[in-house]
């Protein structure tokens, strides 16, 4: 292919948004490409057409053989969230934009874009939504039929970001557009058009939660409270992980989701998927998610049982065993991403010297911190320290290659 492709974005109202150049070129192709409401706009066009309804691995592979002169039709700009993205990594482009909805969104809006947090849950699950847009001061959404105006404002409320009122633009740049200024709890009662954005913008203050949430923070078991890894080694536990901000994690007896709740916080745009057994510290840990605002995957099981409908990790905590370490740690070994990291909690010298062999035995090298923890405490007039239980830190990678 000779020429490149030319992307051309359009508006709501169809040809009337597009220079009359990009028409004369639209004309002029051979080979018109787009979706249905964009190709119905040049009814009259003499070539041939593709109508662009799934995904686009094979019309890439399709153009990448094309030789004819071939346009493709856009919604606003079609490297935001659009096509643009992907088929230029694939074939040669040359991309002429219209405006983007949320650029209009934020003019009707009358407010600056360049600082807000932007996400899509077109065509995509609002899984994790919430940890990654807690406290930002904007944020732009592109939305769907299915993920609408309403079920965003009753996602949100059941995290209690009560802080942030919604701007909600429908069918910009056509007759029909409607914009204005919502509560969550209005905009959750409320009907909108199928084609709209939404923009969150704070307008109260934002719980804030540093790494190593206090112990006390957390709903726990009663009354046997204490089941969970305490702030300090869950600080150094973290630390050993190597998180990243895209991190795929696996929580691996979870109890309280206390680690899985802060690895949320550290792998924002990533995601967490924690396994507990018993049903009673599962209820807990999913409380524990809408008060700190994290969106994870956490379901009840018995590891290494109901792994293996988790996706590969990045990073593996593992809190308890039930006398399983082995069949867990084949499964954690053998699904463990290049690079990543497993890091073992354990509370005895039995258990320490099975961890260490077991991750020997795999190929992994072991690192072993001993945390000996005491916290003041008054006593009167004074103060003392109390010890908290000692716990081995293990944490283990793959064995360099020689």
């Amino acid at each position: 292919m000779e020429n490149p492709i030319k992307v051309i974005g359009m508006g709501e109202d169809g040809r009337n948004t597009i220079l009359p150049l990009y028409e004369q070129w639209i004309y002029e192709s051979e080979l018109l490409v787009g979706g249905e409401r964009q190709l119905s706009c040049f009814s009259d066009y003499q070539g041939e057409t593709i109508t662009i309804k799934g995904g686009l691995r094979e019309l890439a592979s399709a153009l990448e053989e094309e030789k004819r002169n071939t346009v493709i039709l856009a919604s606003g700009d079609p490297l935001f969230y659009g096509i643009g993205g992907y088929l230029s990594s694939k074939v040669k482009l040359e991309i002429y934009p219209f405006f983007s909805s949320v650029q209009l969104a934020f003019a009707r809006m009358k407010e600056s874009w360049q600082d807000a947090y932007f996400a899509s849950v077109h065509g995509r699950s609002m899984k994790g939504l919430i940890q990654r847009m807690d406290g930002c001061g904007k944020v732009a959404l592109l939305t769907d039929k299915e993920n609408s105006p309403s079920k965003i404002a009753r996602y949100l409320l059941s995290y209690g970001a009560e802080e942030y009122r919604a701007f909600v633009a429908e069918n910009l740049g056509s007759a029909g557009e409607r914009t204005g200024w919502y509560s969550l709890e209005e905009m959750a009662a409320a009907d909108f058009s199928s084609l709209n954005v939404v923009i969150l913008k704070k307008t109260g203050s934002s719980p804030e939660w540093p790494i190593g949430i206090p112990d006390e923070e957390f709903l726990q078991r009663r009354p046997d409270k204490g089941l969970i890894t305490k702030k300090e080694i869950r600080t150094l536990s973290l630390s050993e992980l190597k998180l990243k901000k895209n991190s795929v994690v696996w929580d691996i007896g979870t109890c309280t989701g206390s680690i899985a709740i802060e690895a949320a916080k550290i792998a924002r745009e990533g995601a967490v998927f924690a396994i507990e057994k018993n049903e009673q510290d599962l209820e807990n840990c999913h409380q524990n998610m809408k008060r700190f605002r994290t969106d994870f995957t956490a379901v009840c099981g018995k590891a290494p049982e109901g792994l293996e409908g988790f996706p590969d990790p990045d990073a593996i905590f593992i809190g308890g065993t039930a006398g399983g370490m082995e069949e867990i740690l084949d499964v954690c070994c053998s699904r463990l991403r290049p690079a990543g990291r497993i890091v073992l909690n354990a509370a005895t010298i039995e258990s320490l010297a099975g961890a260490v062999k077991a991750f020997k035995d795999r190929g992994y090298d072991a690192s072993v911190t001993l945390a000996q923890i005491s916290r003041s405490k008054p006593i009167l007039q004074l103060t003392r320290f109390e010890a908290l239980n000692p716990v081995y830190i293990i944490s283990a990678k793959r064995k360099e290659e020689a």
